[in-house]
C-alpha cells in the first residue's frame, strides 16, 4: 500500500477531531483519509464468471462500437423516414425480412420497406420501423401506415449509443456488479484484471463468549457477532480469516492482534473496547501501533476503536466494534464497510438516504447521532413511510431482522415529531 498520512496530519486538516468525543461525520471524513489509498497492491485476471463483487485494477476502454451496427428496437418494419408527411399516411411494399443475426443484403428502394425482427441490422435505405401493431397488412404484399403515427429515425438503435470504441467503458475502482459484468461481457471480453481481494481478519472477545454449540453457562451468551460481522464480510467479497473468540486475558489479546496483523490488510474486533477492567484493547493499540479514535457520538456504537497495528511488515488497521450485537452492526455499516470498500480500492462514495414520513414520534437529543431501526412502507397517500421496530435496546439483535433499514437521527437533530420527514439508510446493498 501507498505512505498513508499520521495521525497529526489528519488532525491538522480536519476542524473539529477529537478522539474522545468525535461525531459521525467527522469520523467518516477522518477515514477516507487514514485509510491506506489508491487501494491493494497487486491484481489477478479472472474469468468474467468469478469477478463478481471484486474492484477493476485499471481502466477499461471498449475494443468495439456497442451495438455493432444500427438495428430494430421492436419487431416492424423498416424504411426510409423520409417518405413521412406531415397529415399523410404511407403505404409501402414489403421487399423482405431480416432477423436478428442474419443480415439482410440488399438496398431498400422508394416505396419499400422490409420486415424485420429486434435487434436486426438495418438495411441500406431504412433510418426508421413502425411497430408491427400499428399496420395494416394489406392482401397484396403492401402495409399501411396511417398519418402522424411516428417521426423519422423512430425505433432505430444506433451504433454505438451504448458504447463507442475507443472511450472508457469502466474506470478503475469500479466494483463489479451484475450490471458491469454484463457490460464487460457485450464487449466481447471473456476475462477482467481485478484487485486482490481484500483479507480481514475477526475474532470476538470476552470471557462471556460461547461459540454455538457449546453448553451453556451462566453469564454467558453465544457469539452472535462472529457470524453477522463475517457474513457482512463476505457480502463484501474479502478474504475473511476467522479467529477463535479471545478471552479478557491481555496476553492473550495482544497475540491475537499481533498474529492477524502479520497475515491481514484489516483487523475487526468485537467488545473490550469500552472503559471497564476487563477492557484491553485500548492500551494494547495504544502499545501496538497507534489509536485514531475510540469513542463517537453515536447511538448505538458509542465505543469504537480504531487505529493501526505495527505489528507486520505493512500496519493493518484495526476496527475495534463494541460488543452489544446491534451496536456491532451499526457501527459497521456506518463506518467500517466504506472505509474497507476505500481499502479494497473502490471509489469513495456516500451511502444514499432515502426520505420516509414518520409515522411516531422519536425521542432523541442533540449532540449524537442515532441510528434506529425502522420498517419502510408505502403509505396510503403513496409516499414512503416508516416506523421503528419498538424497543431499540443495543442487544436486541432481533430487531435487526424485523427492520429493513435505519432511521438516521443527524448530529444536530432532537426529537422528530410524528408526520415529520427523515431519512432512512436502506439495507439493501448494505447488509
Amino acid at each position: 500500500m501507498t505512505h498513508s498520512p499520521t495521525l497529526a496530519e489528519i488532525a491538522a486538516r480536519l476542524q473539529g477531531y477529537d478522539p474522545e468525543a468525535l461525531d459521525v461525520a467527522t469520523a467518516q471524513r477522518f477515514l477516507r483519509e487514514f485509510v491506506p489509498a489508491p487501494g491493494l497492491e497487486g491484481s489477478e485476471v479472472l474469468p468474467l464468471g468469478q469477478a463478481l463483487g471484486r474492484v477493476l485494477a485499471q481502466d477499461l476502454v471498449s475494443p468495439i462500437n456497442v451495438p455493432a451496427h444500427d438495428n430494430s428496437a421492436m419487431d416492424g418494419y423498416a424504411f426510409a423516414g423520409s417518405a413521412l408527411a406531415p397529415g399523410c399516411g404511407l403505404r409501402l411494399r414489403i421487399a423482405g425480412r431480416a432477423h436478428a443475426g442474419a443480415a439482410w443484403d440488399q438496398t431498400l428502394q422508394p416505396g419499400e420497406c422490409l420486415r424485420i425482427m429486434t435487434g436486426a441490422v438495418m438495411p441500406a435505405g431504412a433510418d426508421t420501423v413502425v411497430p408491427q401493431e400499428l399496420v395494416t397488412l394489406e392482401d397484396d404484399g403492401h402495409i399501411a401506415i396511417a398519418a402522424d403515427l411516428l417521426a423519422p429515425g423512430a425505433n432505430r438503435r444506433r451504433c454505438g449509443e451504448d458504447l463507442q470504441q475507443g472511450t472508457l467503458a469502466l474506470a478503475a475502482g469500479e466494483r463489479l456488479t451484475p450490471a458491469a459484468l454484463g457490460l464487460l461481457a457485450s464487449l466481447g471480453l471473456a476475462e477482467v484484471q481485478v484487485l486482490r481481494r481484500l483479507r480481514v481478519a475477526y475474532f470476538s472477545t470476552g470471557d462471556e463468549i460461547l461459540s454455538p454449540g457449546a453448553p451453556p453457562r451462566a453469564a454467558a451468551v453465544y457469539d452472535s457477532n462472529r457470524y453477522t460481522l463475517c457474513a457482512l464480510l463476505r457480502r463484501l467479497d474479502v478474504e475473511v480469516i476467522e479467529g477463535d473468540p479471545v478471552g479478557d486475558d491481555p496476553a492473550r489479546l495482544e497475540a491475537a492482534l499481533v498474529r492477524a496483523a502479520r497475515q491481514v490488510d484489516a483487523v475487526i474486533t468485537s467488545g473490550g473496547v469500552s472503559t471497564g477492567d476487563a477492557d484491553h484493547l485500548r492500551p494494547l493499540l495504544q502499545r501496538l501501533g497507534e489509536v485514531a479514535f475510540w469513542r463517537i457520538a453515536m447511538r448505538p456504537g458509542r465505543p469504537l476503536a480504531v487505529g493501526r497495528l505495527h505489528a507486520g511488515t505493512r500496519p493493518a488497521l484495526l476496527f475495534g466494534l463494541p460488543g452489544n450485537p446491534v451496536a456491532a452492526m451499526v457501527a459497521f455499516i456506518a463506518l467500517v464497510r466504506p472505509a474497507l470498500l476505500q481499502m479494497m480500492g473502490g471509489r469513495a462514495q456516500p451511502q444514499p438516504l432515502l426520505q420516509a414520513v414518520s409515522s411516531e414520534t422519536l425521542r432523541k437529543r442533540p449532540g449524537r447521532t442515532e441510528y434506529q431501526r425502522g420498517i419502510v412502507s408505502l403509505g396510503a397517500d403513496g409516499r414512503l413511510q416508516v416506523r421503528t421496530t419498538g424497543n431499540q435496546g443495543s442487544g436486541v439483535l432481533s430487531s435487526m431482522l424485523q427492520a429493513n433499514g435505519l432511521i438516521v437521527l443527524h448530529h444536530d437533530q432532537g426529537t422528530v415529531q410524528a408526520g415529520a420527514p427523515v431519512e432512512v439508510l436502506m439495507f439493501d446493498g448494505a447488509l
